[in-house]
């Protein structure tokens, strides 16, 4: 399927005073955040004719309020609050909309639109079958994609919808490369865990191994 051209419709329907706010969860390291910037910083010049401001929910500056009120400063009217986030867990679906929703209260002359996480997007998936194929480049002359295991990594989390959606991602790059099997586990919070994820391939025989880590 080809891709649609940019600029998308997101970026050509603004009128005056619009804006965007781009919601990253934040981080105490610093190549995490210069990376986040940087990818706000290249999605801006899609939509110059808009606002625009990146803000964090948690360990990093600006916070989602500081970026809002940097937004109103610079006459913003409506603002279009997007979370750059991969998958809609606790912080998608509760800690940034409460945020939002507060901020809209204390700001009525400014209406607030809340956008979709990134999600199971197909450029998502190609992008993820990129990095994989670029990992299998490492192996010799004798790798087989077909004899050999793919195991996805994702963050973890207590909200089930999240931790399904690295399983349906498993399985969609898994039929979709042709692996002779796939498996997924997470870093952190759910199960399986990463290290049993791998005990579980070596016990199923595989000696050709490529670990995806599904992170933003």
């Amino acid at each position: 399927m080809p891709l649609p051209a940019w600029p998308l419709p997101l970026m050509t329907s603004a009128v005056e005073n619009d804006a965007v706010l781009l919601v990253g969860h934040g981080s105490r390291d610093e190549e995490a955040l210069a990376e986040f910037s940087a990818w706000s910083a290249r999605l801006q010049q899609l939509a110059p004719q808009r606002l625009w401001c990146h803000g964090y929910l948690e360990f990093a500056r600006p916070l989602i309020s500081e970026a809002f009120a940097k937004l109103q400063e610079q006459g913003a009217r409506r603002v279009l609050a997007m979370p750059g986030m991969l998958l809609a867990a606790g912080h998608v679906k509760n800690d940034i909309p409460d945020e939002l929703n507060s901020l809209a209260a204390r700001h009525p002359s400014v209406r607030v639109r809340y956008g979709r996480d990134l999600g199971v997007h197909p450029w998502l998936l190609r992008a993820g079958a990129d990095r994989i194929k670029a990992a299998e480049q490492r192996f010799g002359s004798d790798y087989e994609r077909s004899r050999a295991l793919l195991v996805v990594v994702g963050r973890g989390t207590s909200d089930p919808d999240a931790n399904s959606d690295i399983a349906k991602l498993t399985r969609m790059l898994w039929e979709g490369l042709g692996f002779g099997w796939s498996l997924y586990g997470f870093s952190g919070v759910a199960a399986p865990g990463v290290e049993e994820a791998l005990e579980q391939g070596h016990q199923m025989g595989f000696r050709q191994v490529v670990v995806f880590p599904y992170f933003l």
